[in-house]
């Protein structure tokens, strides 16, 4: 296989993966209030146009809930 191939493969994985991670994360974002996103949520939707600013919220961005 062509490095070009393997190349082309990583790409279209990382942006299926992104393409699953960050509508999950748009939806969650909607539905969460203010005090339970850890930074402005308007900074978060900018973080996501990148898989590692959607992984970055899941990780990171999301205030524990009771």
């Amino acid at each position: 296989m062509s490095e070009s191939r393997k190349k082309l493969g990583v790409f279209l994985v990382a942006v299926a993966i992104w393409a699953v991670v960050t509508p999950s994360m748009w939806r969650d974002l909607n539905r969460r209030s203010a005090s339970q996103v850890r930074g402005p949520k308007w900074l978060w939707w900018i973080a996501s146009s990148n898989l590692i600013g959607s992984v970055a919220y899941w990780t990171f961005g999301r205030r524990k809930t009771d």
